[in-house]
């Protein structure tokens, strides 16, 4: 894999850690991070020896607190639809992505990084963590899906509040919303992200893939969740891993998936 200058790679046991690698500016989310960030996710879909995926902040501070504002300055409104488009095609890769990818949030979720947080299927935050959609304060509003993702994790009555107010909630308030998954101490953040990635490894690869895109055809316009959900279900029947699978139920062994 090719060096970054906006992110950090380390891929070990088939996870492929991202780490927002601008320290100095509290990791926040330029152009050039967007665009390396969407050439590591063509990596993550088409590199096998990639399983899953955590993506974090560089330090203790912040995941990534907000968009780059000064790039946002003076900018035109043809110049804001190009924006906005290029962060939605990266974070509906995230979101879309057929291998597991978990947010670990240390430090400052604001802006576009909350959105960021919020494009990943599972979000483990460090006691430390703040998350935040303060676009309001600056005249605009989420550009990178926020809008839609914050409803989707929270509901329709609070994500306004939080739109609308700008105001900034703590990691445990964020775990009561159902925004993040679990709070822990900032030490065993990334242990404890690579733990549960290590035990969805042992699970069949290509029924985890399913999953994702059932649980997202729920919130697609046009899209009978259920109806996906029995097609998906009816490919799994015809893998190699289902034989297996069920197989090892029968013998009382641990199944060995090979993604087939």
């Amino acid at each position: 894999m090719k060096n970054f200058e906006t992110l950090l790679t380390e891929l070990s046991d088939g996870i492929l850690t991202i780490t927002i690698n601008r320290e100095n500016k509290l990791n926040a989310l330029n152009k050039q991070l967007i665009g390396e960030l969407n050439e590591v996710l063509d990596e993550v879909y088409n590199n096998a020896e990639i399983k899953s995926c955590i993506v974090t902040g560089k330090g203790n501070k912040a995941f990534a607190a907000g968009a780059d504002i000064a790039e946002f300055s003076g900018l035109t409104k043809e110049q804001g639809v190009v924006l906005a488009k290029n962060g939605h095609q990266v974070f509906n890769k995230i979101e879309l992505s057929p291998k597991p990818i978990i947010a670990a949030v240390n430090g400052f979720a604001l802006g576009g990084g909350c959105e960021l947080a919020m494009a990943c299927h599972i979000r483990i935050a460090s006691e430390n963590a703040k998350f935040g959609q303060p676009e309001v304060n600056l005249g605009i509003i989420p550009g990178y899906g926020g809008t839609q993702r914050l409803v989707q994790l929270v509901g329709k009555g609070k994500a306004m509040e939080l739109l609308m107010t700008a105001d900034t909630i703590d990691a445990v308030c964020a775990k009561k919303l159902g925004l993040v998954n679990e709070v822990v101490q900032t030490v065993e953040l990334l242990e404890t992200c690579r733990a549960m990635l290590l035990k969805i490894k042992t699970k069949a690869p290509y029924a985890i893939s399913k999953v994702i895109e059932c649980v997202h055809a729920h919130f697609k316009d046009g899209i009978d969740g259920f109806d996906t959900e029995i097609d998906r279900f009816s490919d799994c029947v015809a893998t190699e891993d289902f034989k297996e699978g069920t197989e090892a139920f029968l013998d009382k062994r641990k199944a060995v998936f090979q993604g087939k």
